[in-house]
């Protein structure tokens, strides 16, 4: 019996807290040119599993819409309408206009809180405080992105006079929007492109995730309420047949993606001006810890394993990879080891629970498959228990010595498996980035400036942040989130996204516009040119 077994109770609904049980959603429903429709379903379980008498079962939890083809279109078409080449109503309006529209918006959506923890707790096992952070930071995310763009508006009414020419920049929208963001955050990151790209004035056609699209469903109603028609869609089927016609009418001017570098990149192919598709992708990391002698073993130890095992380690900027120093590495790996031993698993409305059920179906075989490839390749799973599983509760794996050898190397695991390898200077670290083909964030644990700068030299030219003496993450918000290689394109942040979902336009004037130009500003009846 695995170390899982022994402790798991498959809860019944009636052991379940009451303010946390939840009823079945029996109608799919998506919205498309501002009605909410109901839709062909397919049935969506939860990762967290019951007993009924030998049998284990999932509990299920409603249908998501599972449009076809022809379905799908009418969203793309109504997005297309809504914006009419930038003369719909939505892009004509003003930039106080929008900024109203969407305070509205986030106004109401406050109260879609605790429906919203309850089901993301039951739809992807995310544990309750995590699913009240979602909730609450894409609220401030919100807020500041209104901020910010109320500032970049104000900074626009300024009139450039540069070498004998009159002119004033301001951002405009594109167009219609393709969105289509991660099941671990099925709200933070999708809102973290989807408000961005509202405000600015285009339209948008957001396909949910394949797990975390019920969660979503409540905005449907309070979406419809606070746009023009056509403006919001969103939708949901297989991707691979409804997003590829979607694409190839040639009218989406920008694609928000998270996911992989090989659906990217399919996406990006079938569209037939993909010269003009702009696009901002976050996709696979492997991020790597570097453990040094003299680090604060103790503080190291805990940011490894909240960095690598925090929500299963179902985040992009997980920590995927961990490089210990020889001289330290037997005394990281039994401190590691002692630290998973008391970590706390169960089930997301558990107090301080750190491991929950795995949201993929077959994710288990995946992960215990990478830990047999290794194992035959020379790795041992240094911590008891490691790599056991019952039902989609998975019990973490430390691996060590990983090498180039095993695919745990190369891949990134996306759940709680620990690679962990050693190294003996810095020009191991520096092969080993050279041939990573992913670069988002790095961590480097050191008390030394000594050892530090030299990385941090090599780092920056082989990943977007570098965090020292702590986790990767990717907050605030308000700094840049990118990375290299095939990690990413593009760049969020609040500031960021604002200009990643708009272009700078201008009027200029010389000698023989500037008494026309003029005019306009004091006849103020120019949406665009106004002061």
């Amino acid at each position: 019996m695995s170390v899982i077994e022994k402790n798991l109770l498959y809860p019944s609904m009636e052991s379940i807290p009451r303010q946390f049980q939840i009823t079945c959603r029996n109608e799919a429903r998506c919205l498309i040119n501002g009605k909410i429709i109901p839709a062909p379903g397919k049935e969506v379980y939860s990762p967290i599993q019951y007993r009924e008498s030998a049998v284990i079962k999932n509990y299920r939890l409603g249908y998501t819409p599972w449009l076809d083809p022809s379905q799908a279109l009418d969203a793309i078409k109504a997005a297309e309408l809504a914006y009419d080449y930038g003369w719909g109503v939505w892009p004509q309006m003003t930039i106080k206009e929008r900024i109203h529209c969407v305070e509205e918006f986030a106004l109401r959506m406050q109260d879609l809180q605790e429906g919203f923890i309850c089901q993301v707790m039951w739809e992807i096992a995310k544990p309750y405080q995590s699913s009240k952070d979602e909730f609450q930071r894409t609220l401030k995310y919100m807020e500041e992105t209104i901020i910010h763009l109320r500032e970049l508006d104000k900074n626009a009414a300024k009139i450039h006079q540069i070498e004998g020419f009159a002119a004033q920049i301001r951002r405009s929208p594109l167009g219609p929007v393709l969105l289509m963001g991660p099941f671990n955050y099925p709200l933070n990151e999708a809102f973290a492109m989807f408000i961005p790209a509202l405000i600015m004035g285009n339209t948008v056609v957001m396909k949910l995730p394949s797990w975390g699209c019920l969660c979503l469903d409540p905005f449907l109603d309070l979406l419809a309420d606070s746009f023009p028609p056509g403006v919001v869609n969103i939708i949901n089927g297989e991707g691979s047949k409804i997003i590829p016609p979607i694409v190839e009418r040639g009218s989406i001017n920008v694609l928000g993606f998270i996911g992989t570098t090989a659906v990217a990149n399919k996406i990006i192919a079938d569209h037939p001006y993909n010269n003009r598709l702009r696009t901002i992708l976050g996709l696979e990391a492997k991020n790597p810890a570097f453990v040094f002698p003299d680090c604060d073993l103790e503080l190291t130890v805990q940011e490894c394993l909240q960095g690598a095992l925090e929500f299963n380690g179902q985040r992009c900027t997980s920590l995927k990879h961990i490089w210990v120093h020889e001289e330290i590495c037997e005394r990281f790996l039994d401190a590691l080891s002692q630290a998973v031993a008391k970590i706390k698993y169960g089930m997301p409305w558990d107090q301080d629970v750190l491991l929950t059920p795995l949201a993929e179906e077959g994710k288990c075989e995946r992960l215990l498959h990478w830990i047999y490839q290794a194992e035959e390749h020379g790795a041992k799973t240094v911590n008891p228990g490691g790599g056991e599983y019952a039902g989609n509760l998975f019990y973490p794996s430390i691996l060590f010595p990983v090498t180039r050898e095993m695919d745990i190397y190369h891949v990134e695991q996306f759940g709680p498996v620990i690679p962990v390898s050693s190294f003996r200077s810095l020009d191991d670290i520096a092969v080993y980035l050279a041939e990573c083909q992913f670069g988002q964030q790095a961590s480097i644990f050191t008390n030394s400036a000594q050892m530090a700068a030299p990385l941090i030299d090599i780092l920056a030219h082989q990943v977007s942040r570098v965090n020292l003496n702590a986790q990767c993450r990717r907050g605030p918000d308000e700094l840049p989130f990118t990375g290299r290689k095939d990690s990413a394109e593009g760049t969020l942040s609040i500031v960021d996204a604002l200009r990643a979902f708009s272009i700078r336009s201008l009027v200029v004037a010389n000698e023989h516009g500037k008494e026309l130009f003029n005019k306009i500003l004091a006849a103020d009846n120019c949406k665009f040119l106004h002061r």
